[in-house]
């Protein structure tokens, strides 16, 4: 899913094309992506894009007339930019926004059709779409610090959840917590002071990071190769590979349709934290650390 620095490149891109100028028509292909009703969808035809911003995962376009097109990727949706006069948007496109300069097309590459489009009429609607979690990279540590301690939830769980921390998902949370050398499972409850600051600095320096990456990688072009395993991650998306600081293999569990990626030796101490599916599976054969883990992988090739 499009998380922080895929969405603030997003909206980069879109600026320099679209921003200015008039939405001339909104073609929606397919029945589940438009989830409002009321202005229909068809009165952002012709409105002139005043803004974009971001809202957690959120692309908010404001149109003129106290209007707003908020565009939710979920997992598997992307957008792609194509130029005036050059080509057109593919019969398996979900939605397309033609503007004067090109055509934002929206794409979705899953069968569960799970992204959102918004029309909005005033700041009050749309301020209750959103989740209302901290924006890290504009806060100070005072909210943060209160923000963590807010509920009692693993660190992965309190990272990733929307009311609390804003646009930080599946795949920054893991580099977030390697970053600090925390485990993905250990309780906000029992952070020290300092465990909370290193959270801070490396949750803003991980995302910075990012954004700056993101933006070179760009260099100016529309982002067409956002994706959640990134080249150069420390470990998301890096199950078995060797961790970039300690050269231990990087661990996961798998829950539903996400997995947690982590190094032992860099964040639990080389305790292999429990896979509930694996678990049950291996039973007594469960590794409790890294040495454990060797043998494992030695008895099973």
């Amino acid at each position: 899913m499009p998380e922080i620095p895929d969405i603030v490149t997003y909206i980069e891109a879109l600026g320099t094309r679209i921003l200015g100028l008039p939405l001339e028509k909104i073609q929606v292909a397919s029945p589940f992506l438009v989830r409002s009703f009321d202005p229909p969808i068809e009165r952002a035809n012709r409105k002139h894009v005043i803004e974009l911003r971001r809202m957690g995962k959120r692309i908010v376009f404001a149109l003129e007339g106290d209007l707003f097109l908020v565009l939710h990727l979920m997992i598997a949706g992307r957008l792609h930019w194509l130029e005036s006069g050059k080509g057109t948007p593919g019969r398996r496109c979900p939605a397309a926004f033609y503007f004067p300069s090109g055509t934002l097309t929206l794409t979705e590459n899953s069968t569960k059709k799970r992204a959102s489009l918004h029309l909005l009429q005033g700041r009050e609607a749309l301020s209750r779409l959103d989740p209302g979690g901290l924006e890290v990279l504009d806060a100070g540590f005072e909210a943060f610090y209160r923000t963590i301690k807010r509920e009692t939830h693993t660190l992965k769980r309190s990272l990733t959840d929307p009311r609390l921390f804003s646009g930080i998902g599946n795949a920054y949370s893991d580099e977030i917590l390697h970053a600090s050398r925390l485990s993905p499972l250990k309780r906000t409850d029992q952070l020290t002071d300092e465990e909370i600051r290193r959270l801070f600095e490396s949750a803003r320096r991980t995302l910075l990071l990012w954004i700056g990456r993101l933006r070179e990688e760009t260099a100016g072009q529309f982002p067409e190769k956002v994706t959640a395993f990134r080249e150069g991650m420390a470990v998301h998306g890096r199950y078995r590979q060797p961790c970039p600081v300690c050269a231990a293999p990087i661990l996961r569990i798998v829950y539903a349709e996400n997995q947690t990626n982590y190094c032992a030796r860099c964040q639990t101490g080389d305790k292999v934290l429990a896979d509930r599916a694996l678990s049950r599976l291996l039973r007594s054969d469960w590794p409790r650390n890294l040495d454990d883990l060797d043998d494992l992988y030695v008895r099973r090739g």
